[in-house]
């Protein structure tokens, strides 16, 4: 994570990610920013498998994505993620999505509630989550 509190991540597109053509398929998009979200809770210390075992999980309520251009087959990307709003038991990330020249290719806005899964209802975000995602705003 850097001082403006934006974490960054970093992937390879691989043959599997492409269609026919060498483009990225669009929904694919959508897997680069979930595994930069992901990796960036890990960085904040918050293990989603631990939660997931105390039947607490996080749900994607809401997604817009404009897709600016195309990546292509090998490029590196970098996905870049920040909090843009945080509420008691929801948040959203901003996320950014540029290939190795830095040309932005893709916007993800994503909404994530927090649910206890044996209920199947929202809840508030534990205490030391929301810490963790305060101070990483």
């Amino acid at each position: 994570m850097d001082k403006n509190k934006r974490f960054t991540y970093s992937i390879r597109v691989f043959y599997e990610d492409t269609d026919a053509g060498g483009i990225v398929y669009y929904a694919n998009y959508l897997k680069f920013a979930e595994r930069a979200r992901t990796e960036w809770l890990r960085a904040l210390g918050i293990n989603q498998s631990y939660f997931l075992e105390q039947k607490l999980g996080f749900v994607v309520t809401k997604v817009a994505m404009e897709n600016k251009a195309s990546a292509r087959l090998d490029d590196l990307l970098t996905v870049t993620t920040t909090i843009s709003n945080l509420k008691k038991a929801s948040l959203q990330f901003e996320q950014e999505i540029a290939n190795q020249e830095n040309t932005l290719l893709c916007r993800v806005s994503v909404n994530v509630a927090c649910v206890d899964l044996n209920k199947a209802k929202p809840c508030p975000i534990p205490a030391v989550i929301l810490g963790a995602l305060t101070s990483a705003r």
